[in-house]
């Protein structure tokens, strides 16, 4: 058996089963592991869904900020963007199946034999594992709950920036969404930063830190499988690696091999602007 995890689809459909197809991939024994955003951008949202769902166990998504969004105009909370191209979801004969499915996937993934984790964004560097599987828990309960309307509602904001055990209801549900599926760059106190997306090679990005490079109090002693940041453009160390490598905007999709770190890429055409 192996374990395959892959960055953000954004509906690119195609490109995946491409690599899947080039990987050997075998549905009845290999795993599949997406880190988020399923859906938007990308031309087969729909078919996407439909395909993860299809795999039933043998894959294992984590929530991104597209996917929430996705839940939240859903439930008539946001507006569709029609860049998004997340219509066909909202209009198929499947979409209520489709949608209490995705609402019901995780904020955070632990495989049960392999040294990583997964989350959309990344672990922000105020917790230990223990703190972000209790947060994670937490957000994921209620939104598997009937408050989930009340919590997509409210979701939206970049504040409060920095965690504190202090914080509760809506602000500590917020904090904890923001961080796994939102987060790039930290303050250098710890604070994150919601609005700069650039590459942390950029000299703009000063004094901002990428998340993964604040020191911790205490080591997560797991790998960090995230997505997200596709400026990053696949980066690796002994900590994380990130596996959004901008498939959508045109440059190409990742799919690793964890056993052998092997890795397959794709060339996309460009399906954003």
């Amino acid at each position: 058996m192996s374990t395959y995890l892959v960055g953000d689809i954004q509906g690119c459909l195609d490109d995946l089963r491409f690599l899947l197809d080039e990987a050997e991939f075998d549905p009845h024994n290999d795993e599949l592991w997406l880190s988020g955003d399923l859906v938007a951008r990308g031309p087969k949202s729909l078919e996407t869904l439909r395909f993860v769902k299809s795999l039933g166990n043998k894959a294992t998504t984590v929530l991104g900020n597209h996917d929430l969004h996705l839940l939240a105009v859903s439930q008539g909370l946001a507006k569709v963007k029609i860049r998004d191209k997340i219509q066909p979801i909202l209009d198929a004969p499947d979409s209520d199946e489709l949608l209490d499915w995705l609402r019901h996937q995780p904020l955070l993934a632990e495989h049960p034999d392999h040294p990583f984790i997964m989350a959309h964004a990344g672990i922000p560097p105020q917790w230990d594992l223990p703190t972000a599987r209790k947060q994670a828990r937490t957000v994921e309960t209620c939104l598997r709950s009937n408050d989930f309307v009340w919590l997509l509602k409210n979701m939206y904001g970049n504040g409060p920036e920095y965690w504190s055990e202090e914080l509760e209801g809506i602000e500590q549900y917020r904090f904890t969404i923001n961080a796994l599926t939102r987060m790039r760059f930290c303050h250098p106190d710890g604070r994150l930063d919601m609005e700069c997306k650039l590459s942390p090679e950029n000299p703009d990005t000063q004094p901002l830190k990428p998340w993964f490079e604040l020191p911790r109090t205490k080591p997560l002693k797991k790998k960090v499988i995230f997505g997200h940041w596709a400026a990053l453009m696949g980066y690796e160390n002994d900590q994380v690696i990130g596996l959004d490598t901008g498939c959508v905007w045109g440059n190409s999709m990742t799919l690793l091999r964890w056993e052998d770190g092997a890795r397959f890429e794709k060339p996309c055409p460009v399906h954003a602007k």
